[in-house]
């Protein structure tokens, strides 16, 4: 593996579990199909819509993607505004492979995602016809060339998502943000969009079920969230950063990072230096992130987005 490639020390066994409800075994292979469902329509419905005016293309890819969520019983509310639309580079936390329809179902947005999705079976084809901008993130050289990619879609007006930890995290812990792709927004003169992401349970503490984290397949990651209930989205969007107030992609990652991990909630922020528990008793991971060093972002490694003040919510699902 490449020393260059960002890790996460949490685990499916200590951090991806389930405590509360569980759907029955029927149930959950309804949630199955109807998510499956969806995603077939989106392959076969991604060339048409992508000719339409942004304006219906963006409601269309949100109410898909707000219904993929759903099609999991996972309720989605968010906090803040979209504000005015134009090209920007939104990064976010990152905890699951459900963060990318999450956004999506909020701001529509070119996503950055490392090359092996395009072998996922069927959702590689979906994210390849729905303008995902690809990351080798093993080869170093190719990182000057995807930041260019990254500025020249900022430049054309388009959102482009990040998530700069670089690697999932369990939703107690977090990572540094990686700085590289911080470069495409200060190139492109456009702002940062800090988004925080939490899924959480009926009590609003972290829910384990959706973490998608270490070696854990993604076969296993649909059956555990499809057997879950009660569990809720949380989207908060957060001041927005303008270009210029950073001249330096380590500063700017320093920023965005530090308006994320604000956000979260105390309940879910150990002090720096301590150790979390997982639901079943077994340590999860340190919380102090780690120092942010120059490197490819992108998604995990895996088997198988201004105002002060807590901006006010809105539900759906």
């Amino acid at each position: 593996m490449s020393v260059w490639l960002p890790t996460s020390p949490c685990t499916p066994e200590a951090c991806a579990g389930h405590e509360g409800r569980t759907a029955s075994v029927p149930h959950a292979v309804l949630r199955l199909a109807g998510a499956v469902a969806l995603i077939l329509l989106g392959i076969l419905a991604a060339q048409p819509v992508r000719l339409l005016p942004a304006g219906p293309r963006h409601a269309l890819a949100r109410a898909w993607s707000a219904a993929l969520v759903r099609a999991f019983g996972i309720r989605i509310t968010v906090h803040g505004s979209p504000g005015r639309p134009g090209g920007r580079l939104l990064v976010a936390n990152h905890i699951s492979w459900l963060d990318i329809p999450l956004v999506a179902a909020v701001l529509p947005s070119r996503m950055l995602a490392k090359s092996d999705i395009r072998a996922w079976p069927v959702l590689g084809r979906l994210a390849g016809q729905a303008g995902t901008l690809f990351i080798e993130r093993d080869r170093i050289r190719a990182l000057p060339a995807t930041v260019t990619a990254m500025t020249r879609a900022l430049l054309d007006g388009d959102r482009v998502a990040v998530f700069p930890e670089g690697s999932t995290w369990c939703g107690r812990a977090r990572g540094a943000f990686r700085r590289a792709a911080f470069q495409a927004a200060l190139d492109a003169r456009v702002p940062v969009q800090p988004v925080h992401l939490a899924y959480l349970r009926a009590d609003g503490s972290p829910a384990g079920a959706p973490a998608f984290v270490g070696d854990d397949p993604l076969t296993a990651s649909l059956w555990r969230i499809a057997r879950a209930r009660g569990i809720r989205a949380e989207v908060t969007l957060l001041p927005r950063i303008p270009p210029g107030r950073y001249a330096d992609r380590r500063d700017l990652a320093a920023a965005a990072q530090r308006a994320v991990a604000d956000r979260a909630p105390q309940r879910t922020r150990p002090a720096p230096g301590s150790v979390v528990e997982a639901p079943s008793g077994r340590r999860c991971s340190d919380d102090t992130p780690h120092p942010i060093r120059t490197g490819p972002p992108g998604p995990r490694r895996p088997t198988g987005t201004a105002r002060s003040g807590p901006p006010r919510p809105s539900t759906t699902g």
